[in-house]
């Protein structure tokens, strides 16, 4: 009895492993959507501050997967913001500006791998470049920032090789971290504490994806 039982798992599992290696292993992805952006305070004069961030505009992206799992995915992506750098307060002022995403991130695929519709979440670890800006009196250089990016989505697929993506993602960027003031405790003494401040891209996209 226990070796039919071991045979019967060893063929099952053996049954299993070969079905799932006839099933798609690699998404191909590509995405356009729209990316709302807020900024960071920088300072004030008096007493009216002033933010400095990218305007909300057209994004598009690329993105290569690797399924490991009939649920879990593997992959890396890649977005653009063509946006303008836009200074808000005493003065406002826009600027021309590319932001770029770069994330490796993990997906899990709910379902059957097969199955018509696919919902899936997704988080991501990377980071966020803000281009070189070109003013009037120079040109200014860029700079990257470490972000996450966190995501849930639709896959639809009409046919195996084809499918449609439809996902929704937001990217908090770390830019500064402003003193607040101190603490203080009688194991650790006093320290500064502060209050970081993030750039966030909350972007609304489709696609289409290949499978192979």
């Amino acid at each position: 009895m226990i070796r039919k039982t071991i045979l019967a798992a060893m063929m099952v599992a053996l049954g299993v492993s070969a079905a799932w290696a006839q099933d798609p292993r690699v998404e191909i992805s590509g995405t356009a959507g729209w990316t709302f952006s807020d900024g960071v305070n920088v300072g004030s004069i008096d007493d009216s501050p002033i933010q400095v961030g990218p305007k909300d505009a057209f994004s598009w992206g690329a993105r290569l997967g690797f399924n490991l799992s009939p649920n879990v995915e593997l992959g890396f992506l890649f977005g653009s913001q063509s946006t303008d750098l836009e200074a808000t307060g005493v003065i406002d002022r826009s600027i021309p500006q590319t932001v770029y995403n770069y994330h490796g991130y993990f997906a899990y695929n709910f379902g059957d791998v097969d199955a018509a519709a696919r919902p899936y979440v997704l988080a991501g670890l990377g980071a966020t470049q803000y281009g070189s800006l070109n003013t009037a009196a120079g040109d200014i250089g860029g700079e990257t920032q470490f972000s996450s990016t966190w995501a849930a989505g639709l896959k639809l697929f009409p046919g195996k090789n084809f499918g449609i993506r439809l996902e929704g993602r937001w990217t908090p960027t770390y830019v500064k971290t402003d003193p607040e003031g101190y603490w203080c405790d009688p194991y650790w003494g006093c320290y500064t504490v502060g209050d970081a401040e993030y750039s966030n891209q909350f972007e609304l996209s489709g696609g289409i994806i290949l499978r192979f």
